[in-house]
């Protein structure tokens, strides 16, 4: 088991060096999309690989109690937070939700930050800034999907568990999610796209 670890760990540094090396050709050469997609692809990948179990724990103990509050406050469901459960009251009966991996958005925001980090539009600082409120946005998100998914089954009963946790949360997920892309990367590269001489910024941006 330990020489296996060892052996991952190895392989993860030598991949970790191939990557660099291939970002630092792509910036000489100044190909600029294969340095964007390179650049983020990898770092989803290898903080994916190391900061999984970490995030899954810390996320999903956050959002469940975060959604608890609400729920508690409404009288609608009950959290419990050490066993990352929503316990949701119908008249069909109790039925416990488990806030797992999907629900903590691991994958969301690490793909989000990713993307920042690579991204020419913003320097180091708006980076940074972006990257925080990005997560922020993204946990904000999964609240209110499971807390919806919640107040779908506590009204409709246990038969309604599929559209609301397949159906409904995600597109109120998926849409908070556009919402967030277009501000951060459409709206952002339209901003501060040039033409010429001419710019999408107005004079009061400058």
């Amino acid at each position: 088991m330990m020489r296996t670890s060892v052996a991952i760990y190895v392989a993860l540094l030598v991949l970790f060096a191939v990557w660099i090396y291939i970002l630092t050709v792509f910036k000489r050469r100044k190909l600029e999309f294969y340095y964007f997609l390179t650049g983020s692809i990898g770092t989803f990948l290898f903080s994916f690989a190391v900061l999984r179990d970490v995030l899954t724990g810390i996320l999903t103990t956050l959002t469940c109690f975060l959604t608890g509050l609400l729920g508690n406050a409404l009288g609608i469901f009950k959290a419990y937070t050490s066993h990352s459960i929503l316990f949701v009251e119908n008249a069909d009966g109790p039925i416990s939700l488990y806030v797992d991996f999907e629900c903590g958005g691991v994958i969301e925001i690490l793909v989000f930050i990713s993307l920042i980090f690579f991204f020419a539009v913003y320097n180091t600082k708006e980076k940074i800034c972006i990257s925080l409120i990005g997560a922020v946005w993204i946990i904000t998100a999964n609240i209110i999907r499971l807390f919806s998914i919640c107040v779908i089954i506590n009204q409709f009963g246990n038969e309604s568990y599929y559209m609301a946790h397949t159906i409904v949360g995600r597109l109120i997920f998926y849409a908070l999610s556009i919402v967030l892309y277009f501000y951060v990367f459409t709206r952002a590269q339209i901003r501060k796209q040039r033409v010429g001489d001419f710019g999408y910024d107005s004079e009061a941006d400058k």
